[in-house]
């Protein structure tokens, strides 16, 4: 008898409307534990309004998120407490301390080393200094631990702003555009990069780059009009053609 998937994230009949406008709309959304999943969809689909739900930015109209095998509603608790149970969310824009080298940022996201009291005493025992280490050579910054972060260059601040959510080590990583403004030897490297955390960490990746999508591509969801219009792989999707008028606003014709 084969074993059912352990699902990380259970969303079911989730709707969120701001003044009428109708965002979010029945949702339901399935992602098994360690699954890399990316999440594409035209301007306005809803994207970063499902983020802003499940990291409980904003609250639900009606519906429920259900997280880990605890079975927590999202839902029904404030954003330090979705945090807390191990969710993460990584923004377009990097957000790094930019006068502190890479090696202080690792070290000052420790979640030991967080609050007033807990930073002033705080100091680095071989666990934590071991955990450093792993995390700057998956990131592919160890060469670079002593350089000061503000003059990184812009895919090397955002692989060191994922890497100060994954000293974290949380369970559910939610990334939002992470190829935009990167060269293409950086877009490159950042799929490289969360193709290695598959399995470790369960990862939703938000994307407008096509190219990037197909790199990284294992199950892919389509929203629009806040609700899943497609899901499956990356040649299926492309090849629908309600998707590609979705997309480019005609019939009979592929994503690009």
């Amino acid at each position: 008898m084969s074993k059912l998937p352990e699902f990380i994230l259970t969303v079911e009949d989730v709707s969120k409307s701001f003044d009428g406008f109708q965002a979010i709309s029945e949702l339901n959304f399935y992602m098994d534990k360690g699954e890399l999943r990316t999440i594409i969809g035209p301007n306005g689909a809803g994207k970063s309004t499902f983020l802003d739900l499940i990291t409980g930015k904003i609250k639900a109209d009606t519906g429920k998120i259900i997280f880990g095998e605890e079975n927590h509603d999202l839902t029904k608790l404030r954003e330090y407490e979705i945090n807390r149970l191990g969710i993460a969310r990584k923004f377009q824009t990097p957000s790094v301390y930019e006068e502190h080298t890479v090696y202080d940022n690792i070290m000052l996201s420790l979640p030991e080393s967080r609050g007033v009291f807990s930073s002033i005493f705080f100091r680095l025992d071989s666990v934590a200094r071991d955990r450093i280490a792993e995390i700057l050579k998956t990131i592919r910054l160890q060469d670079m631990e002593r350089v000061i972060a503000g003059t990184l260059s812009h895919g090397q601040k955002q692989w060191l702003e994922i890497g100060m959510l994954l000293v974290q080590q949380p369970r559910l990583l939610l990334v939002d555009e992470p190829a935009a403004g990167m060269s293409d030897d950086e877009t490159r490297r950042t799929g490289e990069l969360l193709l290695s955390l598959e399995g470790k960490h369960s990862i939703i990746v938000i994307e407008h780059d096509m190219e990037f999508v197909r790199q990284i591509a294992r199950k892919v969801t389509v929203l629009h009009q806040g609700k899943v219009l497609k899901e499956g792989s990356m040649d299926s999707v492309q090849s629908d053609p309600t998707v590609a008028e979705v997309y480019l606003g005609r019939k009979h014709s592929t994503v690009a």
